[in-house]
């Protein structure tokens, strides 16, 4: 089974400001003259972490990693002024040009997934190939799905304590009520917002409970950009037209893919890897039984790298 690589440090960093007075933390590892390789974090909002970078074989790939607008180190932090996924769509093109990549294997999971299929959809020009884990098609039923009722019937221990912030006549739209909360002046009922709604998604996010992911959704920077910038995109149909990566899907046709899917992902149900599957079927579907939607997870892993590794040996 495939094991991530060793941890690596950038050879290089930058701040490159962009449009409505944001400024994006880049980063690149690897080989400065490798096969270049965007990763496109979760969330919206969530930002990159420092495992991100030992999917892909040093030796080989120049790794770019980016936080999307508002989180991580990008700044202003978690803010929603300028934040759209035409917005980031177009950051991933001032990235390529500026870092002088013609074209690019793109590798992004959940929200990452979302964002790299209709970058690709937009430039497929400009994509290699695409590695995809944890798909997430932002439709209203999925958000339904995760946020309303369905996931709900499967973890009511951990949905009780996103629930009880809520007083009960309210929780029948339960993103508009946490989006009042994240947005409002309350800076107390903020904060306690973003961590009831950021700590739901890092306990569903793993088949078997695992304390680092959890922590890492509980920090409260990352719970704070996570849950005010989700619950910004998710208030307004994530800036997309109805099932637009599903009716766009035939874009993506000549780009090599692979779709990565843990069997039991309680955040975004298989139902979406196999809706992609079936609108794009030159991608490969690696179906993970053992394993939920997180990117740590063992299978995950392994299925990734992989790909990672097969691609290296097919454009490097």
């Amino acid at each position: 089974m495939q094991q991530l690589f060793p941890h690596i440090e950038p050879f290089r960093t930058h701040m490159l400001d962009v449009s409505e007075g944001h400024s994006l933390y880049i980063e690149e590892c690897g080989r400065a003259d490798g096969l270049p390789v965007v990763f496109v974090h979760g969330g919206p909002g969530a930002g990159c972490e420092l495992y991100h970078r030992q999917f892909f074989d040093p030796d080989v790939y120049r790794i770019v990693l980016f936080d999307q607008r508002g989180c991580g180190r990008s700044m202003p932090h978690a803010s929603l002024q300028g934040n759209t996924t035409q917005d980031l769509v177009a950051d991933m093109e001032v990235i390529r040009s500026t870092l002088g990549i013609d074209r690019w294997v793109v590798f992004g999971g959940s929200w990452g997934s979302t964002l790299g299929i209709i970058y690709a959809e937009t430039h497929p020009e400009r994509v290699l190939g695409l590695i995809l884990r944890g798909i997430f098609l932002c439709r209203p039923r999925d958000i339904r799905w995760f946020y309303q009722e369905g996931a709900s019937f499967l973890l009511p221990d951990y949905w009780g304590d996103y629930l009880e912030i809520i007083p009960e006549p309210e929780r029948e739209d339960m993103v508009a009520a946490y989006y009042r909360r994240l947005t409002g002046a309350d800076e107390l009922a903020m904060m306690a917002a973003a961590r009831a709604w950021s700590l739901w998604e890092g306990r569903a996010s793993t088949l078997l409970p695992k304390t680092a992911v959890v922590d890492h959704f509980g920090n409260p920077q990352t719970a704070l950009s996570l849950a005010r910038i989700e619950c910004h995109y998710f208030m307004n149909n994530s800036f997309l037209e109805d099932d637009q990566l599903l009716e766009h899907a035939a874009r993506l046709h000549a780009i090599p893919g692979v779709i990565v899917h843990g069997r039991y992902d309680v955040v975004c149900p298989m139902e979406q890897a196999w809706a992609l599957h079936t609108a794009w079927p030159q991608a490969e579907l690696k179906l993970i039984p053992d394993a939920g939607h997180s990117a740590t997870e063992p299978g995950i892993v392994d299925a990734l790298v992989t790909a990672t590794n097969r691609f290296a040996a097919r454009f490097a």
